[in-house]
Order: C-alpha cells, then sequence, then structure tokens
C-alpha cells in the first residue's frame, strides 16, 4: 500500500492509497476513522479523478458521520462503563 494523495484540511484528514487496483480514501478525526474504497478500473484520470468525486457535499457528510460515530460510542461507553 503507497500514499498517493494528501488532502489537507481543518476538518478531517484525508489520505488516497492505492493497493491492489483499488484507491483506497481514508478519513480521519480524533479516533475514528472511515475508508472507502474506489476500483482503479471505475476511476478516469487516476487519483485526479478520485479528487473529483470528493467533493464539498460528500466531505460535508463524512464530517457528520463523524459526529454520529463520537455520538453512538459515547453512548455505548456510557451504558457499560464499570
Amino acid at each position: 500500500m503507497r500514499i498517493v494523495a494528501e488532502l489537507p484540511r481543518p476538518d478531517c484528514k484525508i489520505t488516497i492509497f492505492s493497493l491492489n487496483m483499488k484507491y483506497l480514501v481514508k478519513f480521519e478525526k480524533g479516533v475514528f476513522e472511515q475508508t472507502y474504497k474506489i476500483s482503479e478500473l471505475e476511476i478516469t484520470g487516476g487519483v485526479n479523478g478520485v479528487f473529483k468525486v470528493l467533493d464539498e457535499a460528500f466531505i460535508s457528510e463524512v464530517v457528520k458521520r463523524f459526529d454520529d460515530m463520537k455520538a453512538d460510542f459515547s453512548a455505548a461507553w456510557q451504558r457499560n462503563e464499570v
């Protein structure tokens, strides 16, 4: 697996990897991460094609999902505190 691009953003870290004819787009925020796999055969223009998929609307939804993940984990933690 090799890193082919990184997108600096204040709301999350975005890293694009290449592995086995797939692009892995990894979003990280704190202790949480989300990874999306895209076949290289489905993207035209190489990694630049991946950038087109990662528009502001999509990234905004990913960031919202991080908030949901944090809330879900916090609730589970509170239910099971020892």
